[in-house]
């Protein structure tokens, strides 16, 4: 039972991983107008994006 629910953490974790990234890219043209922001923020929203996986990256070492 524990092994099954580690692997459905670990399963969710993978997938969250790559989701960011593609729904930024699909979701953005839409969502632009609607939070009355031009279009090119959506290079900040993908530089946050990626500074949070760096800095995951780096601290997780002392989680585990």
């Amino acid at each position: 039972m524990v092994a099954l629910l580690l692997l459905i953490i670990i399963y969710l974790s993978f997938i969250s991983l790559g989701l960011p990234d593609s729904l930024l890219g699909s979701a953005w043209p839409s969502m632009y107008s609607s939070l009355n922001v031009p279009l090119h923020y959506a290079g900040f929203v993908s530089m946050i994006i990626a500074g949070g996986t760096v800095v995951s990256s780096i601290l997780s070492e002392k989680i585990t």
